[in-house]
């Protein structure tokens, strides 16, 4: 299942999946859209159906308004052994305004596909490197700096390795989020 399937940007992906059976699901219809509804509320779309085996995403989930709810719906609707893909945008400019709500970085698409959900990751980062530097209209002590460390866009891939009944975010351990890690020490 491709999430934003309608072609907009003149990429229709439906063709790369001929030995499949491919559904196009999209928040409007238009081409190459097969189910027409919200992400936020994906299972109720296709209940009593079978679960797909891939569940795949670009540049969509900066336009989820929970986009944590729309990460559970998938983990509903993936089988044991699935596989989630979700490209979206780190730094790009603002679009599509009001409803461009979110950027992510890898390690934010790891919060939303995390090992308490039941997924392990197999491979997530950043690609497409931009360089920027802050306007004259920015600030005095930003004024032209550059900003290092811009991407274009932040994808991840995960396979779902289990069911997780009953999942709720407030349980989530935060080293099931961040690995391990903890934030930078003062220094």
């Amino acid at each position: 299942m491709e999430i934003g399937s309608r072609n907009v940007t003149g990429a229709n992906l439906r063709n790369r999946f001929s030995n499949a059976d491919y559904v196009g699901f999209d928040f409007y219809a238009g081409e190459n859209v097969d189910v027409v509804g919200d992400a936020h509320k994906l299972s109720h779309y296709f209940v009593g159906q079978d679960k797909f085996d891939l569940i795949f995403s670009s540049a969509v989930f900066e336009h989820l308004h929970m986009p944590w709810v729309a990460a559970l719906e998938i983990q509903k609707m993936l089988k044991v052994g699935g596989f989630v893909f979700i490209e979206t945008h780190f730094s790009f400019s603002s679009h599509e305004r009001p409803w461009h709500f979110f950027q992510f970085s890898d390690m934010g698409l790891r919060a939303l596909f995390n090992d308490s959900m039941g997924f392990d990751l197999i491979d997530g980062g950043m690609s497409n490197p931009i360089s920027g530097y802050f306007s004259h209209d920015a600030d005095g002590y930003l004024r032209y700096s550059p900003v290092p460390e811009l991407y274009c866009h932040s994808e991840i891939l995960c396979r779902k390795r289990s069911e997780i009944e009953g999942f709720e975010w407030g349980s989530v351990d935060i080293d099931d989020i961040v690995e391990g890690t903890r934030y930078p020490m003062p220094k």
